[in-house]
């Protein structure tokens, strides 16, 4: 919420106090209100024309999910890394930590990056997890899926799905770890949305948070995602990069009680367009608050929920009958 300055009083005017009229204003309008201060803040690409290296980005409101910024977003691409967002989440859910998973040779095959699982070594869930999203594993990701769908395709199957029931619409996944196969895709909005409702599970969100972790066998877990230590506001997100995706990146940040997410694909030059992206994107948060205050014409309104609504309204009503009875 806003805070508001004091109003000003006239010298000139009556020493007496009067009760203040509150200004209602329609729930209709206020949303009205609401839409125009997010289309506002959704600019032109042109705006950061020359600051950024990626094909494509796409930064929302984390809270509302009204988009802050748009550049060629659903422009598909290969996601790399950014992908096992959708595997480790399927793995939170599906599998206790303490579980065992076995490596299979196709697992413990997979290229680099990788923790090196051994073929027929058995490991805990728990501890891939952890491995896929923070060190970004490829085996990993495999031994997980191998573990919850019986193989890696049908696991690949099971994430496109669940990309589509979490909101994105052009995601396709081929692999369960994001390593370049023929009609694998997805976008920046498709990242930042599936990102978003991810991170609304409180246990996925405190492994995106983590640094670095120990695994139960004493092997260091390092996060890829430098953002947590250099950028202010940094909660969460995950990196990726092939030759075909480029650098892909999706994060999440809050700052004074705001948040965004950042996505991109295609990017040169990433950590430097994320830190450009999430300064632009807490500007136009700023920027689109004090467009609404202004909006409604000077009346003391911010943006607010039905519960504030609704005490705002019977504040309305009680000065209402209180002017009835003085007039009696």
């Amino acid at each position: 919420m806003h805070k508001f300055a004091p109003e000003q009083s006239n010298a000139k005017e009556k020493p007496e106090r009067r009760a203040e009229v509150v200004k209602l204003i329609p729930v209709e309008d206020l949303k009205r209100k609401v839409e125009e201060q997010h289309s506002v803040a959704a600019e032109a690409p042109s705006e950061l024309q020359g600051k950024l290296t990626c094909r494509s980005a796409y930064i929302m409101d984390a809270k509302t999910g009204k988009v802050l910024y748009d550049r060629s977003a659903d422009r598909p691409g290969q996601p790399a890394s950014t992908i096992k967002v959708i595997t480790g989440l399927i793995a939170v859910e599906s599998l206790n930590g303490n579980e065992m998973v076995r490596a299979s040779a196709y697992a413990a095959n997979m290229p680099a990056s990788k923790i090196y699982l051994k073929q027929g070594e058995s490991y805990q869930a728990n501890d891939l997890i952890n491995a896929v999203l923070l060190a970004s594993a490829n085996d990993a990701s495999v031994a997980l899926a191998e573990k919850v769908a019986g193989s890696e395709d049908a696991f690949a199957r099971l994430m496109t799905k669940k990309a589509e029931s979490l909101g994105a619409q052009n995601t396709i996944c081929k692999s369960a770890n994001g390593l370049t196969r023929p009609g694998q895709q997805t976008t920046a909005r498709d990242l930042a949305t599936v990102f978003n409702r991810a991170m609304r599970n409180p246990e996925f969100a405190e492994r995106m948070s983590t640094t670095q972790v120990r695994t139960s066998d004493g092997k260091v877990l390092r996060s890829h995602n430098k953002a947590l230590w250099t950028l202010d506001g940094a909660v969460g997100g995950k990196t990726g990069y092939t030759v075909a995706a480029g650098k892909t990146y999706v994060g999440k940040f809050q700052r004074d009680g705001q948040a965004i997410i950042v996505a991109l694909l295609g990017s040169a030059s990433m950590w430097n367009d994320i830190a450009t992206l999430v300064e632009h994107g807490f500007a136009k948060q700023e920027m689109a608050a004090r467009h609404y205050e202004d909006s409604v014409g000077g009346v003391r309104v911010s943006l607010v929920n039905g519960k504030d609504m609704a005490q705002r309204h019977a504040h309305y009503v009680m000065l209402t009958e209180q002017k009835k009875k003085d007039a009696l």
